[in-house]
């Protein structure tokens, strides 16, 4: 099932890419104009448990200047089901995003109302990166939603995280990620969360790196009736390997990992890790992104939990 930490780390994919360097990321263009844009996206997982979610999604965009900047709307339709139980939702939202391309300075926002089984929340997912130094990046990062189980979604049950994380650049060569949050569900749950990651990088062309990586949260209360999974303590070591690579202005990126999990100090268990990615240049006409990927873990159906994700995006402009 996917929980509020597979969700999580979704959301928060884009802290990996703090650690890498704009590699011969687009000059900005002399004159930029503003266009209206309509595009259309889908989000797409399943996992072991034969649990799984479909959100396919409308966009306007009344302001789009490229990917990186633009304000817009999204009209999501949501599909959940596991076996014999099923669930819809909808949800409208509000997009604005402002980035510096070649830095990756600046901000960006999803704020919405999302309706399912009766219950209503207000989501929020937003970010705010800014780099003091030339070798310093800091990012603060919100986000609120549903938890997507079965039982959390009956019951109405949301979380809202909130951290921080600084990437620090060690030389040339090598990154040094942090990452500090806290997670806040309703039911009364709360998760402490951290995060390292060393990353090198052998050549500056090549877009190879080699990363060490940790991530570890501890929960306020275990017994969650089953909800979501939730072990009082949990960390997981890992060695990925990440390669990135530009041509005539298409980026893609694969990230191979495998590692072991610790839960409440005594289960070990290997975890496996495969995503990739494609976006098409930041400016132009059209703006296409693609996504798939794929992880092995442990959840309380037992140690050998697979959870696998498809996404896309496509924005015209007109």
């Amino acid at each position: 099932m996917i929980d509020a930490l597979k969700y999580f780390a979704a959301v928060a994919s884009g802290f990996v890419f703090l650690a890498s360097p704009c590699e011969g990321a687009e000059e900005k263009s002399k004159e930029e104009t503003t266009n209206m844009a309509f595009g259309t996206d889908f989000y797409l997982t399943n996992d072991s448990d034969n649990f799984q979610s479909r959100r396919v999604s409308v966009e306007f965009f009344p302001a789009f200047e490229n990917a990186d900047r633009f304000l817009g709307f999204r009209l999501g339709d949501y599909q959940y089901r596991q076996n014999n139980w099923q669930r819809t939702g909808k949800k409208i939202s509000f997009l604005a995003r402002s980035i510096e391309t070649r830095t990756g300075d600046g901000g960006a926002m999803e704020a919405g109302l999302f309706e399912q089984g009766g219950h209503t929340l207000l989501t929020l997912d937003g970010s705010y990166r800014m780099s003091p130094t030339k070798s310093t990046a800091v990012e603060f990062l919100v986000t609120r939603d549903w938890v997507e189980t079965p039982k959390s979604l009956d019951r109405g049950i949301d979380f809202s995280f909130v951290g921080v994380a600084v990437d620090q650049g060690l030389g040339s060569h090598v990154t040094l990620v942090g990452l500090l949050g806290q997670q806040f569900f309703s039911d009364s749950n709360r998760r402490d969360h951290a995060r390292l990651r060393l990353i090198y990088q052998p050549s500056l062309d090549l877009g190879l790196t080699l990363q060490a990586r940790y991530r570890t949260y501890r929960s306020s209360h275990e017994d969650v009736d089953r909800a979501y999974f939730n072990p009082k303590n949990y960390s997981e070591s890992m060695l990925a390997v990440g390669w990135r690579h530009r041509f005539q202005g298409w980026t893609a990126a694969l990230t191979a990992g495998l590692g072991n999990e610790t839960i409440n100090h005594d289960l070990n268990q290997p975890t496996r890790l495969l995503d990739l990615s494609l976006q098409s240049p930041v400016r132009g006409s059209q703006v296409f992104r693609f996504g798939a990927g794929y992880s092995r873990s442990t959840t309380f159906s037992g140690p050998s939990y697979t959870y696998r994700y498809l996404r896309g995006e496509w924005v015209i402009l007109f």
